[in-house]
């Protein structure tokens, strides 16, 4: 990605304050994988899934995107799907997950981790 269209991007996707405090909770106690990784896969019940991954490094073309101690990586496939959403985490009774909150999707499982365009 070139170094305009990385100036631009970050607007693309943004982390909730809330996210990024888990991010960072989980990452101070994973050293080796300090990075969460949020990609966009072809399956699930709703045709897309996320996928969420701890890794050690960026690769040269990621979206890196930045707050409070928090580094959050997009892949260039990924990012096409998820521009315009906010990755946010959500602790209530039924569980704590990370939810994304994508306008692109036009539908959505029950689990949450599963959409359609």
């Amino acid at each position: 990605m070139s170094q305009s269209a990385q100036e631009a991007a970050p607007a693309a996707v943004s982390l909730s304050e809330r996210a990024a405090k888990r991010i960072a909770e989980i990452a101070a106690g994973e050293p080796d994988t300090p990075l969460l990784r949020v990609s966009v896969e072809g399956g699930g019940c709703s045709g897309f899934s996320y996928k969420f991954d701890l890794v050690a490094a960026s690769d040269p073309d990621d979206l890196v995107i930045e707050r409070a101690g928090a580094r959050v990586l997009i892949d260039p496939v990924s990012l096409q799907y998820l521009t315009g959403s906010e990755i946010d985490f959500v602790d209530d009774l039924i569980g704590s997950t990370f939810k994304i909150h994508n306008p692109n999707a036009t539908a959505s499982c029950g689990c949450g981790t599963s959409f359609s365009i």
